[in-house]
């Protein structure tokens, strides 16, 4: 348990608090779902008692995927905080109902760009900087923050990409150092494949091997193995692995294909899962997992009385994590009023004024999704039209808010050619345009509203029958806003600004008090849905949905 202590660079954790971590890492093949195991995880320890926070190490060169495009790494998700970070992080508010925070999400390009910051500052005294120990330093200061920051009893660290990926190998060998400083404080949970070939009718448990060999050449033994399986693995499977991976058979889990990610903490919890970490980790504890409201909402989900169908039209819908918290979000809402909502995805490119009626056919509600650029903004403009006039509930988020108004000013006001000045700087009517403070702000990201800001609803309104109060708090990310020169001409032609960031009397929430529910949020509520808080508006929605069919 001795940490290096002849060069003053090298951390010394002895002194560390007695809070426990865990390192899931994955093998084989990316999206085995490492984040929902992590949060499955997380959610068991937390429904013993225990204090438990989950990070995401991300292995790419961006300094956060603000700045990367939906189709390469889905959605984009924001903390309370400003954070732009990666998706996961979505799964762990989800799964634990808690707000997480800039230091859950950390790239190799915040790592980097941290180190050779203070090597500009002279901070390593003209020492040689390299990955040992001064890369892997900065991470374990990353993950020592964490547990330190909010006293928690577990910290689970999620390694994002495959071992063997040359990007992730500073995080495992920070993990190699992590398991000797701190003996049985620290566990790795290691994600694999166990694929079944059908022309041979069984599985392989040979891509497993490979992959706890590849970690054990970078020094690092698993001590629980998690098998993604199509397949119920017999205890004949489970005894060869834990043979030829150097762990005992109750260290091998199954986790099987299921048909919601919600069944995965039970899976979990029958799997011993839970158990298992404690007993490896040292932790004595008989405390029942208290789970009776995660297993009512799956009650509900399961058993709906009803069912209607929602467009969510959008610009990146082939891939579906580019929406993933919207998705989960309809999945919280549904559960709340007994509904199955079933997503029709709809590209926005496909839309124009002829065919939005016919593209649009049969549905009960339509959301007009959030996105960035002019690409397909005019097929979610004709979209809002048909729901608008044919009186089919309607929720827009953020550019979604945005092309209503757009939608009203041309269509209801009379304005020809209105528009938002970030797609087209030069109309006439600029509806939507970017207030002067944020003008002269040029760093990419630097210009937007991030994070969480407050709101005040007005009494007498849709979103005041949601959120059955006046003062709400919501998760901005975007650049532009209504323009307060249009508010009055808005307002008389039947289209109200109903929630207003009063700090800086910008329009929130848009709403046409004669249309069975039409709102429009300039934030982006479907960040802060989760199992046991369902967002309002989503609820409002799927319910004003199921009452209009």
């Amino acid at each position: 348990m001795h940490a290096h202590t002849n060069n003053s660079n090298y951390l010394n954790f002895n002194t560390m608090s007695n809070t426990k971590y865990i390192f899931v890492t994955g093998g084989v093949t990316s999206s085995l779902g490492k984040g929902i195991i992590s949060a499955s995880l997380a959610k068991l320890l937390q429904a013993r008692g225990y204090k438990v926070t989950i990070q995401k190490l991300d292995p790419y060169i961006n300094v956060d995927p603000g700045t990367l495009n939906p189709y390469e790494h889905g959605e984009c998700y924001v903390t309370s905080d400003g954070a732009e970070t990666d998706l996961d992080l979505g799964h762990y508010e989800r799964f634990l109902n808690q707000p997480t925070t800039q230091g859950n999400n950390v790239t190799t390009g915040r790592v980097y760009q941290s180190v050779i910051n203070k090597e500009r500052k002279g901070e390593y005294l003209g020492e040689t900087v390299q990955i040992i120990p001064h890369i892997t330093d900065e991470i374990k200061n990353r993950i020592k923050i964490l547990g330190n920051q909010g006293n928690f009893d577990f910290v689970i660290t999620e390694i994002g990409g495959v071992v063997g990926d040359i990007e992730s190998l500073p995080y495992v060998e920070t993990v190699r150092q992590l398991k000797w400083e701190l003996g049985s404080n620290a566990l790795v949970v290691h994600l694999t494949l166990i694929p079944y070939l059908a022309a041979a009718g069984e599985l392989k448990t040979k891509p497993t091997q490979h992959s706890v060999k590849q970690m054990l050449q970078l020094g690092v033994q698993p001590d629980i193995l998690v098998c993604r399986t199509e397949h119920q693995l017999n205890q004949g499977l489970r005894n060869k692995i834990a043979l030829f991976c150097n762990v005992e058979p109750t260290s091998v889990i199954e986790s099987i294909d299921t048909d919601t990610i919600y069944n995965v903490p039970l899976l979990m919890r029958e799997e011993n899962l839970d158990t298992e970490v404690l007993r490896k980790m040292n932790v004595k504890d008989n405390r029942k997992t208290v789970l009776d409201d995660w297993t009512k909402f799956l009650k509900q989900l399961k058993n709906p009385t009803h069912e209607v169908t929602i467009a969510l039209v959008g610009k990146y819908i082939e891939l579906k994590d580019s929406y993933k918290s919207i998705l989960e979000s309809f999945v919280h809402a549904g559960a709340v009023n007994l509904c199955k909502v079933n997503i029709k995805m709809i590209h926005s490119e496909e839309i124009n004024e002829e065919n939005a009626e016919f593209m649009l056919k049969g549905m009960d509600g339509i959301l007009v999704a959030p996105g960035f650029g002019n690409r397909g903004i005019e097929g979610k403009i004709d979209a809002i039209k048909v729901a608008r006039e044919q009186k089919i509930p309607f929720l827009g988020i953020c550019l979604g808010m945005q092309c209503a108004v757009i939608e009203f000013g041309r269509n209801v006001l009379g304005y020809e050619n209105a528009h938002s000045s970030e797609m087209n700087s030069r109309t006439p009517f600029p509806v939507i345009d970017m207030m002067e403070e944020q003008k002269n702000i040029t760093d990419l990201g630097g210009t937007m509203r991030l994070g969480s800001y407050p709101c005040s609803v007005h009494k007498d309104s849709k979103a005041y029958e949601a959120y059955q109060t006046q003062d709400i708090d919501e998760r901005h990310r975007h650049r532009y806003e209504f323009n307060n020169e249009y508010r009055d001409a808005f307002s008389k032609a039947g289209m109200i600004p109903t929630g207003i960031n009063t700090n800086h009397n910008l329009v929130e929430i848009v709403e046409i008090p004669d249309h069975p529910w039409f709102v429009g949020a300039q934030f982006h509520p479907e960040y802060k849905s989760t199992v046991a808080n369902p967002h309002p508006l989503f609820v409002a929605f799927v319910k004003a949905v199921k009452k209009n069919k």
